[in-house]
């Protein structure tokens, strides 16, 4: 099949997106694919070829690249693109997508895992893998999220939706209960994240969380053991339990950086636990219409009992991910888990979902 890899974008999960994509890009020509990687905000400016004939490109279009501790400049990256235009699909880019047989979306965070790009697609009759548009819009938005966990009894820290300016701040800090975690309504890989453990603290986080536009949902704080539970197809994946080498909180740096967090696959849990968490997250993958894959996050607190964080509709594809570790406790390599995330994806796009 000709396979546009679609990565990059413009989030802040610019980095791991690209690093997901050319590993994607790779498992499918391991796999005899002719699969190119489109970096979807830069384009394809500097590829002279007609855009059929990037899918015969040498290592398809896949450089180096890499994850840094902090993440990346976003204006830098405006800046960087040649034509300057505002469209978030780069020079060659849709042309490239409809000359393609599917999309393999690696993007991750707001830019492309809320239903944009999904909707884009399906308007332009482009097949893509993962959910369609309302259910990655649901799954992204953590207050939509969090009500549909409640609705299907999936047990999550109780919360609060806020939408605040910062004349509101002094208020809210002597509201909101403290210690409690500040989340952007629609951050991805723990950007946007802070967990403050006094009103200082607190005001400090809602000021520093301003710059993503003043849209959080504050939930309670809770201790305990991070936990990670894939779903592929209608199965869920052996858990895996994720434990940071240099804090206490799996945080951007954590999940990426070799060595600052260890992940034990299966988790270290009990069969009831393993059982619960597992099928709660399918109620809640079936519940939001999700397709083919997802992850969702839980913290099982010093009683034993699992707490939904969020779910995940594109979740991470890099070598320090934790769903191709899941796959891999599983039986399935990563050439395996991409070519099956691709099958189950074109047969939800031609049922329609």
């Amino acid at each position: 099949m000709n396979i546009v890899v679609l990565a990059g974008g413009l989030s802040p999960e610019r980095q791991v997106s690209l690093v997901s994509g050319t590993g994607i890009c790779r498992a499918l020509r391991s796999r005899g694919h002719r699969a190119a990687l489109v970096d979807m905000y830069l384009g394809i400016p500097d590829y002279r070829g007609r855009e059929a004939e990037v899918f015969t490109a040498p290592d398809g279009l896949c450089g180096e690249v890499s994850i840094q501790t902090q993440a990346p400049d976003l204006e830098a990256v405006r800046r960087s693109r040649a034509d300057q235009s505002p469209r978030l699909f780069g020079p060659g880019v849709l042309e490239a997508c409809a000359a393609a047989d599917v999309v393999f979306l690696g993007l991750h965070g707001a830019c492309g895992e809320d239903g944009r790009v999904q909707a884009a697609f399906d308007l332009l009759g482009i097949p893509y893998t993962g959910s369609g548009y309302l259910a990655s819009g649901m799954a992204m938005n953590k207050a939509v999220a969090k009500q549909m966990m409640e609705r299907v009894g999936v047990l999550t820290p109780p919360w609060r939706e806020l939408v605040y300016e910062e004349k509101d701040i002094p208020r809210l800090v002597g509201e909101l209960p403290v210690p409690c975690a500040v989340k952007v309504i629609n951050g991805g890989s723990s950007l946007g994240v802070t967990l403050p453990d006094t009103r200082r603290e607190l005001t400090a986080a809602l000021e520093d969380t301003l710059r993503y536009g003043g849209h959080v949902i504050v939930e309670k704080k809770l201790f305990g053991r991070d936990i990670a539970v894939g779903v592929l197809g209608d199965e869920y994946l052996p858990p895996v339990e994720i434990i940071p080498q240099c804090g206490t909180y799996f945080d951007y740096t954590a999940k990426y950086q070799a060595g600052a967090s260890q992940e034990i696959c299966p988790a270290r849990v009990t069969e009831r636990q393993r059982r619960i968490m597992g099928e709660a997250t399918l109620r809640l993958h079936r519940a939001l219409g999700l397709t083919a894959y997802s992850r969702a996050d839980f913290m099982l607190d010093d009683d034993g009992r699992p707490w939904c964080l969020e779910i995940n509709t594109l979740p991470g594809m890099t070598p320090a991910s934790l769903l191709p570790k899941e796959a891999a406790a599983a039986g399935m390599d990563f050439p395996g888990l991409c070519q099956t995330i691709l099958e189950l994806s074109l047969a939800a796009r031609r049922a329609g979902q």
